[in-house]
C-alpha cells in the first residue's frame, strides 16, 4: 500500500536561524565585491552623441559661423532667399505690387452707387426708406 504520510516536523526556532545562517555564509563565499570596473575589450562599444541643446556640452565649443548663416539663410522667407520664383507654386504671390494703380476717382474701375431720382422713387415703393441711399 501507499506509505503513510508521515507527520511534518515543524521546526523549532533554532533550527530556523541554523539553516538561514548557512545560506548567508554560502551567498558570502560566492559574492565578490568590485571596486575597479573597466570596458570589456571583446564588446563592441557604439558611441552615444552629445544632446544638442544641452548647455554644458556646448561650452567650450565656439560658434560656427558657417553654420549660423545657413541657419539664418534657411529661416529667411523666399523673397529675400531667391531673386525669382523657385517653384510654380511661388509665382501666385511673388508680386505684391498691384497691377493697376487703385485710384479712387477713376470711374472707370469703381462703380459706386449714385442716387438719383428714380432710385430714390424705387426705394420709396418698397419701403427701404431715404437712409439708404445717402
Amino acid at each position: 500500500m501507499a506509505g503513510h504520510p508521515k507527520e511534518k516536523v515543524i521546526p523549532d526556532e533554532v533550527h530556523q536561524n541554523q539553516i538561514l545562517r548557512e545560506l548567508y555564509l554560502k551567498e558570502l563565499r560566492t559574492q565578490k565585491l568590485y571596486t575597479q570596473y573597466h570596458v570589456n575589450p571583446l564588446r563592441k562599444i557604439h558611441t552615444v552623441t552629445r544632446k544638442p541643446m544641452s548647455w554644458h556640452d556646448n561650452l567650450e565649443e565656439p560658434a560656427d559661423a558657417r553654420f549660423l548663416n545657413l541657419i539664418h539663410h534657411a529661416a529667411q522667407g523666399p523673397r529675400k532667399k531667391y531673386p525669382e520664383t523657385q517653384t510654380e507654386n511661388q509665382e501666385v504671390g511673388w508680386d505684391l505690387e498691384p497691377l493697376i494703380n487703385p485710384e479712387r476717382h477713376d470711374r472707370r474701375l469703381n462703380h459706386f452707387r449714385v442716387c438719383s431720382d428714380i432710385t430714390l422713387y424705387k426705394a420709396k415703393t418698397w419701403g427701404l426708406g431715404d437712409d439708404h441711399h445717402k
